[in-house]
C-alpha cells in the first residue's frame, strides 16, 4: 500500500507502473473517492464539534425557551450525524478498496515486459551437466532409489501429494539444515515461525490480492475448523496456512516502532509451506516440481527507508542463494524479473533457476523481492529516524534461501549416475550421513 499523498504527487509514475505490470487501475476514481471521504469526514468532525458545544449552551441557557431551542438544535445535529456517518463509512470502504489496488512503482532498472518470457538473464553459471547416458527425471530416480512415492502420496493427500522416504527424507532435511546454517552464518537470525496465521499477515504482505481473502484468486489455504480463545470462547478470526515464512516473519514487528540502531534486521525462517496452486492448474502435473506443501528457508530484511541500501541488501540475499547453488554444484542462472511478471507490490525482483537435466530445463529455485514500504504500511512497522526523530515506515525485502523440493529435484537429476545411484553434494554429506544414495540391494539398474 502506498501513501495517498505520494500517489497524488507521483500520478504519472503510478500510471506507468500499472501499465507496465499489466494492471487496470483507475487513479481518477481513487482521487474522487478520497475527496468524497475527506469531505464527509470534515462534515462529521464539524458536527461532532457542534454537538460537544450543545451541553455548554444548555448550561448557559437563561430561560426554558432558550434551552428548548438549544435542545432542538442538538437533535438537528444528531440527525445530520446519523445521516452522514453511514455515508462516510461507505466512502471510506470504497477508498480503502481502491487503495489496496494501487501498484508499487518499479525500479529504474526493471526490464519492461508483458510476461515471464521477457525476464532478462543477467547471469548464467555455464552449460548444464553433461552425461554419457540418457538422464532420468527425478520421478524415475525416486522410484529406483525407493526415496519417493507419488502414488501413495496421491492416495493419502490427493492431487500433488507425495512421500519422501528413506534417504530422500534425509536429503531433503539435509538441504534445509545446510541452508539454515548458511544464512545464520551470514548474520540472519534463525526462526521457526507459525505457519497457521490470522488474515492480517497475508493481507499485509500482499498474499491476499484484495482487502480480504478471496478463494477464487488467492493461492492460500483457509482452515475451516475454528479454534477457541484462551477463555474457551469460539475464535472469530479466520485462520490460514502460509505459503512461505515471509508473512509470519514480517508480521513479527507489526504495529511497532523500531529503534533505528537495530536496522537492518536480518531474519531467516524455516517452515513448512502450503500453496493451493489454483492459478497453475494443468501445469507440471507430474512429480515434485509443483506441489501443495513443501519446506523452505526464507530470508527477510527490515531496513531503513533508503532505496540504494535496500537494493544492496536485496543483492546480498541473492548472492547468498547463488553461493549455495555454487557450493551444491548446481548449474543455474539469475533472472531480473520484468514488469509484467511482477506482483503489484514489488519494486524490484530477481529469480534464480537451477538446471534440471531430467526435465531438460531450468526451474525456479529462488525469488528475491524488494517492496520498499509497500508491505510496511499495511503491517504498520516504523522506525524512528536518528537524525530527524521522524517516524518512517521500514523497507521490507524477502528472498528464498532454498526450497526443498526443487533443489532436491536438481540435485537428484544433476548428480545421477547410469546405475541409478546419486552422488550427494559434499556440503550436504555431514547432514545426510553418506556420500552416495544407492538403489536397494537386488534392484540395481
Amino acid at each position: 500500500m502506498l501513501d495517498i499523498q505520494f500517489i497524488r504527487q507521483n500520478q504519472e509514475e503510478i500510471r506507468k507502473a500499472a501499465q507496465a505490470k499489466g494492471l487496470h487501475f483507475d487513479i481518477e476514481k481513487l482521487f474522487k473517492a478520497d475527496d468524497e471521504r475527506k469531505t464527509l469526514l470534515q462534515e462529521i468532525e464539524e458536527l461532532k464539534s457542534l454537538k460537544n458545544d450543545i451541553n455548554d449552551l444548555i448550561a448557559q441557557s437563561k430561560t426554558d425557551d432558550e434551552r428548548q431551542e438549544v435542545i432542538a438544535k442538538g437533535k438537528e445535529i444528531k440527525a445530520k450525524l446519523e445521516e452522514r456517518e453511514p455515508l462516510y463509512l461507505a466512502a471510506k470502504c470504497q477508498f480503502d478498496a481502491l487503495m489496496v489496488q494501487v501498484p508499487n512503482i518499479i525500479s529504474p532498472d526493471t526490464p519492461l515486459g508483458k510476461s515471464d518470457e521477457e525476464n532478462v538473464e543477467v547471469y548464467n553459471s555455464g552449460p548444464g551437466t553433461q552425461f554419457g547416458f540418457t538422464p532420468r527425471n527425478h520421478i524415475e530416480i525416486g522410484k529406483i532409489l525407493d526415496i519417493l512415492d507419488l502414488e501413495r502420496g496421491a492416495k493419502v493427500s490427493g492431487y500433488r501429494g507425495y512421500y519422501l522416504k528413506n534417504d530422500g527424507a534425509l536429503l531433503a532435511l539435509g538441504i534445509m539444515m545446510y541452508a539454515l546454517k548458511k544464512v545464520t552464518e551470514k548474520g540472519y537470525a534463525p526462526m521457526i515461525p507459525p505457519t497457521l496465521v490470522k488474515g492480517f499477515p497475508l493481507f499485509g504482505t500482499g498474499y491476499f490480492k484484495g482487502a480480504e481473502y478471496d478463494p477464487a484468486v488467492d493461492e492460500v489455504y483457509q482452515v475451516a475448523t475454528h479454534d477457541k480463545e484462551a477463555d474457551g470462547s469460539a475464535a472469530k478470526e479466520e485462520k490460514f496456512l502460509v505459503g512461505t515464512a515471509e508473512p509470519s516473519l514480517l508480521a513479527y514487528y507489526s504495529g511497532e516502532v523500531l529503534d533505528a540502531e537495530t536496522l537492518p534486521l536480518r531474519l531467516a525462517g524455516f517452515s513448512q509451506c502450503y500453496r493451493s496452486e489454483i492459478g497453475s492448474y494443468g501445469k507440471d502435473t507430474k512429480g515434485m516440481y509443483r506441489v501443495h506443501e513443501f519446506m523452505k528457508v526464507e530470508q527477510v530484511v527490515l531496513a531503513a527507508a533508503d532505496v540504494e541500501e535496500a537494493n544492496r541488501l536485496q543483492e546480498e540475499m541473492v548472492s547468498i542463494s547463488e553461493e549455495m547453488h555454487k557450493e551444491l554444484g548446481l548449474p543455474y542462472r539469475k533472472l531480473q524479473i520484468c514488469s509484467g511478471d511482477m506482483s503489484p507490490g514489488k519494486y524490484r525482483a530477481f529469480d534464480i533457476e537451477a538446471w534440471m537435466p531430467g526435465l531438460n530445463r531450468y526451474g525456479e529455485t529462488g525469488s528475491a523481492s524488494n517492496f520498499l514500504d509497500w508491505q510496511a504500511r499495511r503491517l504498520n512497522v516504523k522506525y524512528k529516524d536518528k537524525a530527524t526523530g521522524e517516524r518512517k515506515y521500514v523497507y521490507m525485502l524477502n528472498n528464498t534461501a532454498l526450497p526443498s523440493p526443487r533443489i532436491l529435484i536438481s540435485i537428484l537429476e544433476n548428480y545421477q549416475r547410469e546405475d541409478g545411484s546419486v552422488v550427494i553434494p559434499e556440503v550436504l554429506r555431514p547432514f545426510v550421513g553418506k556420500s552416495i544414495i544407492e538403489p536397494p540391494k537386488g534392484t540395481e539398474k
